[in-house]
C-alpha cells in the first residue's frame, strides 16, 4: 500500500527524537519508498527513541545526499553511475550496495484503453514519435500521450537502457513526472495515455500490459520477475557508506530480515528471499 505523503516525495518523521543523535535519514527513489515507509514505520515502533526521517526526490538525489554526507541511507532503483562513484570515492564515502527487493517496471495506460500487450519495439516507437495514434496498434483512433519520468530517477534510467536502448525519449508532448505516483495519476485521468511504474504502484485506476520479446508476452508477476522472464526487471538497493555500523545496520538487517521481507511484499514488490 502507498501513502500519498510518501508517493509525492515529502519527509516523514517517525517515532520521538528523545535521546539526541539518535536519527536515521532515508532520501531517494520513489520506487524504493513504499518500502522504506513501511520498514521505517515498524522500526521506529521498535525503537521509540529514534527519529526516523524518509524523503523521495529520485535515485540521484538519494545518491548525491549519502555522498554529501546529508542521508544516512540511499534508496535507489538503479546501480551508481561510474562518474558517481568516483565522486564518492573523491569525497571519502565507499558505498556499500545492499539488495533489498526486485522489481519489475510495468507498463500502464488508462483502464478504457482496449490494448491488451505491446512488444518492447511498439513501447520503444511510442517513445521516439514513430507511434503518435493508438490505431496503429489496433486501438481507438486516439493520440497517445507519452508518460515518462524525469532524468534524475532510476526508473527513468532503467526504462532507456532496456526499451530504448539508450536513446533518449524524442516524442512530442511527453510528460515528465517526478515520481511513480505522479506517473501513475496523470495516465490514471488522460485515456490516450500510456507509463511505466515500479510493481508498488500499480493500482485498479491504471492498467498494466503485458510486454512481448520473441513472441512471448509477459505481465510483471512476482514469478516472472524472479524467473528473469519478465523484461524489464531490476533489484531494488539501499546503500550505506561503508559497511554500516549501529542504528544503520540495525535497520539494514531489519529490511533483510524475515518482517522486513514481507513488509517488501506488502508495499507490491519481490523480496529477495522467500519468508514464511
Amino acid at each position: 500500500m502507498v501513502r500519498t505523503a510518501a508517493a509525492l516525495g515529502v519527509v516523514l518523521v517517525l517515532g520521538l527524537a528523545g535521546l539526541a543523535g539518535e536519527e536515521l535519514t532515508l532520501k531517494g527513489s520513489t520506487t524504493v519508498l513504499p518500502i522504506a515507509q513501511l520498514a521505517a514505520e515498524v522500526f521506529a515502533e521498535l525503537h521509540p527513541e529514534l527519529a526516523v526521517s524518509v524523503q523521495g526526490g529520485g535515485s540521484g538525489t538519494g545518491i548525491a545526499a549519502l555522498i554529501d554526507g546529508t542521508c544516512d541511507i540511499a534508496d535507489v532503483s538503479r546501480p551508481m553511475k561510474p562518474s558517481e562513484w568516483k565522486r564518492a570515492v573523491d569525497r571519502g564515502v565507499y558505498p556499500f550496495h545492499w539488495l533489498v527487493a526486485l522489481d519489475g517496471i510495468a507498463i500502464v495506460v488508462h483502464p478504457s484503453n482496449p490494448i491488451r500487450q505491446l512488444t518492447l519495439d511498439q513501447i520503444r516507437d511510442i517513445y521516439t514519435g514513430e507511434i503518435i495514434n493508438w490505431k496503429e496498434l489496433g486501438g481507438p483512433d486516439l493520440r497517445i500521450v507519452p508518460v515518462s519520468r524525469d532524468t534524475a530517477s532510476g526508473t527513468y534510467e532503467v526504462f532507456n537502457e532496456i526499451v530504448l536502448r539508450k536513446e533518449e525519449p524524442s516524442a512530442q508532448g511527453i510528460l515528465y513526472q517526478s515520481s511513480n505516483a505522479a506517473v501513475a495519476e496523470t495516465v490514471a485521468r488522460t485515456p490516450g495515455a500510456i507509463g511505466y511504474v515500479g510493481l508498488g504502484f500499480l493500482n485498479p485506476a491504471i492498467k498494466a500490459l503485458a510486454v512481448g520479446e520473441g513472441g512471448t508476452y509477459l505481465l510483471p508477476s512476482e514469478e516472472d520477475v524472479i524467473a528473469g522472464t519478465y523484461p524489464i526487471a531490476r533489484p531494488l538497493f539501499m546503500i550505506t557508506d561503508g559497511f554500516p555500523q549501529g542504528v544503520v545496520r540495525e535497520f539494514i538487517l531489519f529490511v533483510l530480515s524475515d518482517e522486513g521481507q514481507k513488509l517488501v511484499k506488502e508495499a507490491g514488490y519481490v523480496p529477495v528471499r522467500r519468508v514464511n
